[in-house]
Parts: structure tokens; C-alpha cells; sequence
């Protein structure tokens, strides 16, 4: 309810906001244009993974990479709407970023972790806080601007696998294997693989030349999913999993190595579970309490989210092809 009543709020204003601005064009005649774009950046993810209560951490210990292109109408001095592309890679591990036992002991035992190649097609309004002039080449030298919209996103979330054999530490999708028991009687169906997110951000242009922009902007994805990181829910009875390398996926709390940073997880594991037991006890000798079947593997209280930065460069299609005068 709250996503539909902000996206309808969005819209709203951009309707009024372009109504103003049309009204404006025509008593100044703006010449609309187009411009492309083209753009690098980082991506942060926010999920069970990557806890919201350390922001820093979360948005800084597992930065990725994005790659963006883009078409932007402007339409008005203040008002333009663009259609963009984005591949994103997000990621999260429970034993990086609680390396050490902190700040979360809890999730360290968990030992999960996941990345996520999220292929996103958005249309976002956006509005520039300085409006341009009456041409092209007459916009503004320096231009803030906010934006907002909707997306769809495709993802597919995957982990390594453990390093023992017969699982040799390989990437696998984790979907098809419903961890969570999805699939099976009495458990949810398999999430989707496609999803809507909300972007909304703001961003800074600077005029570089008559045909080229150079801007930064950044910007939030609130996700419709909570399962970009395939954790949502409970631990499943394992028995009802399909073969042994989803019940390997589903509960990695007696890895005695972490399968992706490749650390040995033993002595910190010890002083989590056991912190007054002999050195010389296995802590990995015996399945871990409150990691069992009905015990919280992740949370569904919250969406998973997603943050995306870009430094873009934009190139002004010209308008109009002006012909010498015939004589």
C-alpha cells in the first residue's frame, strides 16, 4: 500500500509539473531535445545479508560495480524522462563482514552469503532544480536535479558452493534449489526471478560543450522482493529438500570454511557457540542451536534493497539539421 500511495504521489506531481511547465514552453518556445547516455558506477546491496542498523558498513564492505546506458527526453526547461538500462552486481557474506565475531556473532555462525547480477529496465521522471534555456546549447552550465520512477528487475541469486567434495566450491544458483523448502508440500512456491523496483535519487550535471554532459548521480531501489539474496524466511525441514547440495546451500552453519573468502571458521565459531569450552572442542561436532528446522534464517519484515551510483557521460542529439540558404 505504502509503495502504490509513493508512486502515485510521484506521478501526481510530475503530472502537475509538466502541465506548469508545457504552459511554460509555449510562451517561451523550448525547443525539446534528446540526449543519450552512457555510465560506470558502484552497487551496494541492503538486505538479512548486509544489516540497515550499520549503514556504513553496508553500503561500503561489499561495494560492486553497475554499467548503465540510457535515452532522456526533455520535454521541458525543467522536466525530462529517460529510459535506462542498468546490469548491477550486488553482494553480501555473512563471515566478511562479521569478520571478528562483530558487530553480528549471530550472523558470522549463519555463514551465509550470495551475489546477484540484477538486470533492471527503468522510466524515470526527472526534474533539474535549474532550468535550461531555450535551446540545446543554451542549458544550463551546472544543473542539480532529482529523480524518481519504476522498474522492472531480473535477477538470479548465487553462492559457492561448500569447498569439501563431491561440491568443489563452484557458483550455483540458489532458486532452483529452494533452501527456504519452497516448492515443496506444505512450504511457499519458488520466488520469482523478476521483480519491481522504485528508484529515486538525486543527481548533478555540468555542461562540458554544446553536445556532451558529464554528470554523477545516486539513488535508492526499494525491490519488490526479498529474495534478491535468497533469504526470507525459516530453516526447512531438510529432509524435504530436493538432493544433498540444497540442503549444503540451505544451513552452512558447520562449514569449517567459508566457502567464498576461504577462512577458517573454526576458533571464531568456538567462542560464539562455546566461548567457556576447551580449545580442543569441535564446535562443528554437533548441529548448532538456532539454526535448525523453524529457527529464523532471515527476516521478511523488510524488502531487500539496493543502492546504485553512476558517473555518466551524455551526448545531445542534434535537433534539427539546418540546409544553407539556396541561391
Amino acid at each position: 500500500m505504502k509503495v502504490k500511495v509513493f508512486l502515485g504521489s510521484v506521478l501526481f506531481t510530475l503530472l502537475l509539473t509538466y502541465t506548469s511547465e508545457a504552459q511554460r514552453r509555449r510562451r517561451n518556445l523550448f525547443e525539446q531535445y534528446s540526449t543519450v547516455n552512457f555510465g560506470i558506477g558502484t552497487a551496494s546491496y541492503m538486505g538479512e545479508l548486509a544489516p540497515y542498523r550499520t549503514p556504513v558498513r553496508t553500503v561500503f564492505k561489499m561495494m560492486r560495480w553497475n554499467v548503465n546506458a540510457g535515452y532522456t527526453r526533455h520535454f521541458t526547461p525543467h522536466l525530462a524522462a529517460r529510459l535506462g538500462l542498468t546490469w548491477a552486481r550486488i553482494a553480501g557474506d555473512d563471515e566478511y563482514y562479521n569478520r571478528g565475531g562483530e558487530p553480528h556473532p549471530s550472523f558470522y555462525v549463519r555463514n551465509l552469503h550470495f551475489r546477484n547480477d540484477v538486470k533492471e529496465l527503468s522510466l524515470v521522471g526527472i526534474y533539474k532544480l535549474r532550468g535550461d534555456g531555450r535551446s540545446p546549447n543554451r542549458r544550463a552550465t551546472f544543473t542539480p536535479y532529482l529523480f524518481g520512477g519504476i522498474a522492472v528487475a531480473a535477477h538470479n541469486p548465487k553462492a559457492k558452493s561448500p569447498k569439501e567434495a563431491p561440491f568443489n566450491n563452484e557458483w550455483v544458483a540458489l532458486q532452483p534449489l529452494g533452501t527456504e523448502g519452497q516448492g515443496q508440500p506444505g512450504y511457499a512456491k519458488p520466488y520469482s526471478l523478476v521483480t519491481y523496483s522504485i528508484p529515486f535519487g538525486l543527481g548533478f550535471s555540468w555542461k562540458y560543450n554544446e553536445h556532451w554532459n558529464i554528470s554523477f548521480e545516486g539513488g535508492f531501489r526499494f525491490s519488490g522482493s526479498d529474495y534478491l539474496d535468497d533469504i526470507g524466511g525459516l530453516y526447512p525441514d531438510p529432509n524435504v529438500l530436493k538432493n544433498d547440495l540444497a540442503r549444503a546451500m540451505s544451513n552452512r552453519t558447520l562449514e569449517r570454511v567459508s566457502a567464498r573468502t576461504g577462512k577458517d571458521r573454526t576458533e571464531m565459531v568456538r567462542r560464539i557457540t562455546q566461548p567457556n569450552a576447551d580449545p580442543s572442542v569441535d564446535p562443528f561436532a554437533e548441529p548448532l542451536g538456532g539454526y535448525q528446522q523453524g529457527d529464523y534464517r532471515g527476516s521478511s519484515s523488510r524488502k531487500d534493497q539496493y543502492l546504485l551510483s553512476s558517473i555518466t557521460v551524455s551526448y545531445v542529439i542534434p535537433s534539427k539539421i539546418k540546409c544553407p540558404p539556396i541561391r
